[in-house]
């Protein structure tokens, strides 16, 4: 013990985990007044972080007041009842875990810890949570499942900073719209496992919300506002009481996972079949029938129908593997429909191309996807202020010289054409350049120095073009990317200059031939979604572990991985991301 306390008086840290303690020892509250022969008094620093975690620890006394420095307090996994008033006298505490103890209530004074950002009473008897957790602005994470918490106190909605909220295994009746509107930065928000019978209206102010999971409720109705959760990627609704789903779900165009299993539906509508999802739950439902347009979700890697009075489809479709069952659904749509559903290629219309030029002098916004153009008629440009040009879908293999000319121009879509060339004296010319999508082109090699007059970019997918020569180091050069997706690329590696993009927030690199992911993925420090899906990875880094805090999806299906048990996968990003953790070697 004395070895420990010598060592934090020099670095400012305290382990004590895993040491049978019955209670804390008198010596770490008054560190310093314990400074031993051969120490300088002067050269002592103030106890930071302490780590009390897996004890038997039944009191932590009121001393902790004299642990003024104290940012860091982990006492989880012990036998504490309950908490010392002097907890509010920390002025500098940010973060406090006291999960996994035994505690009934939390002081009214820990609203006095205003510099709180992380606060986690998981896994305790609280029934209630304090009204001055209100004065705790700072907070961005609270974790406080698997207690007895029947209401949230309204001045929560003074947390404006508040990014994930977890209240899984509580008997919650109500969310109030109140509390909720102003949590705008909110990113994941978990209530499975309560008594909710309805889901709040104004859930669509929450644009930044990335996972929402109300599992196992008794929720009956899905409010249209959901269509305003832009940034929505898995939504758990299992184990409710819906009858039916709002048309307005189809507006989710980021959802990947929507499990909807053990409802009540007798139909799943055509509107929703728009979306790109990779996981549909709806088991255990009343569905007699589907919209043959699930067929055409191409991305769909696993659908899950097993429960349904469904007569018009062969048992042994619904059990058997997605892709065929898709084949069959795809097989039912009418020759017009299938057809609506690949690449259009109409014949050139100088209606369509004179309005889409008239409209763009107004709304700034070029859109000619799916004309058939091999080139582009000199006439649409009327004028250089547009802000956004869609030529997708087209048979395009050079870029327009007058395209140089729009210096305002900030999105450019160019997917589905013929491009075999990197157009770098256009692309030069656009220095407001935000978002470039490539995807779905015969591009053969992008220069060296070629991305380097994209410095401004936040969005780039360059999917589909695998005989793409590109550095490896490239992408170190897009210092500003929020977003890559790099799908069906034939990578065995990722590209080493992807792991420099400290501002990256989503990367997808499914459908390549990844055999491992490095250690280095640790410094996408503001990745929030990543995508691995339909890989050759057998295992995955402890460090990928080191994310937690800001990774919400993580894309795993079609990988042979033999680290992670079924079970750790089936519970979903954050069971992978904490099994991985846990991996790690202590600091």
């Amino acid at each position: 013990m004395d070895r420990l306390l010598r060592q934090a008086r020099s670095t400012g840290s305290l382990n004590l985990s895993n040491r049978c303690l019955r209670e804390v020892p008198v010596e770490v509250y008054r560190s310093l007044d314990a400074v031993g022969e051969g120490e300088k008094w002067w050269e002592g620093v103030e106890l930071q972080k302490l780590i009390l975690a897996h004890n038997n620890i039944e009191v932590l006394r009121e001393d902790v007041k004299h642990l003024s420095m104290l940012s860091v307090l982990n006492i989880s996994h012990n036998k504490l009842s309950c908490l010392p008033e002097a907890i509010g006298e920390l002025s500098l505490l940010k973060s406090l875990d006291v999960s996994f103890n035994l505690l009934t209530r939390l002081p009214e004074e820990i609203g006095s810890a205003t510099s709180l950002v992380k606060l986690d009473c998981s896994s305790n008897n609280l029934n209630e949570l304090p009204n001055s957790l209100g004065r705790c602005t700072d907070l961005s994470e609270i974790k406080v499942s698997n207690n007895s918490i029947a209401n949230l106190p309204n001045e929560l909605a003074n947390c404006l900073k508040l990014m994930k909220l977890d209240v899984e295994g509580n008997k919650l009746m109500l969310i109030p719209d109140n509390i909720i509107k102003p949590w705008t930065m909110l990113t994941e928000l978990n209530a499975a496992r309560n008594m909710l019978t309805s889901i709040p209206d104004g859930i669509g102010v929450l644009k930044k919300l990335v996972r929402l999971d109300f599992l196992q409720n008794k929720i009956s109705l899905i409010p249209s506002s959901i269509s305003g959760c832009c940034s929505l990627a898995e939504f758990y609704m299992g184990n409710n009481l819906l009858l039916s789903l709002p048309v307005e779900l189809g507006e989710l165009s980021r959802l990947g996972t929507l499990d909807l299993h053990s409802n009540q539906l007798t139909e799943f509508p055509v509107e929703a079949c728009k979306l790109h999802l990779s996981v549909l739950d709806l088991s255990n439902n009343s569905l007699s029938s589907l919209p043959p347009e699930i067929g055409t979700m191409v991305s769909l890697r696993k659908l899950l129908l097993i429960g349904n009075p469904l007569r018009a489809i062969r048992s042994s479709l619904i059990s058997g593997p997605t892709p065929s069952l898709l084949k069959y659904l795809r097989s039912r749509l009418s020759s017009n429909e299938e057809a609506g559903t690949g690449s259009s290629c109409y014949p050139m219309n100088d209606n369509l191309i004179a309005k889409a030029a008239r409209m763009s002098l107004s709304s700034r916004d070029l859109s000619l996807s799916g004309l058939g153009l091999t080139t582009i008629p000199s006439t649409i440009w009327e004028t250089n202020e547009v802000a956004k040009v869609d030529l997708s879908r087209n048979a395009i293999s050079e870029l327009p010289d007058m395209l140089r000319t729009c210096s305002s121009l900030q999105v450019l879509i160019l997917s589905g054409n013929n491009i075999t060339q990197w157009p770098g004296e256009i692309f030069s010319s656009l220095s407001n350049l935000s978002c470039l999508k490539l995807d779905n082109n015969p591009l053969s090699k992008i220069p060296i120095g070629g991305l380097e007059a994209l410095s401004k970019l936040e969005i780039l997918d360059l999917s589909g073009i695998s005989s793409l020569i590109l550095d490896s180091s490239a992408f170190s050069q897009l210092t500003q990317l929020l977003e890559l997706y790099l799908r069906r690329m034939k990578y065995y590696h990722i590209p080493s200059g992807i792991l420099h993009l400290q501002r990256l927030k989503v990367l997808d690199l499914s459908q390549n031939s990844l055999i491992s992911i490095p250690e280095d993925i640790r410094n996408l420090t503001s990745l929030q979604e990543l995508d691995l899906s339909d890989n050759n990875i057998g295992a995955l880094p402890p460090e990928l572990g080191l994310l937690e805090s800001n990774l919400q999806v993580l894309k795993l299906d079609g990988n042979p991985l033999r680290s992670i048990r079924r079970p750790v996968l089936d519970r979903g990003t954050k069971a992978v991301l904490k099994y991985l953790k846990d991996k790690l070697p202590e600091q």
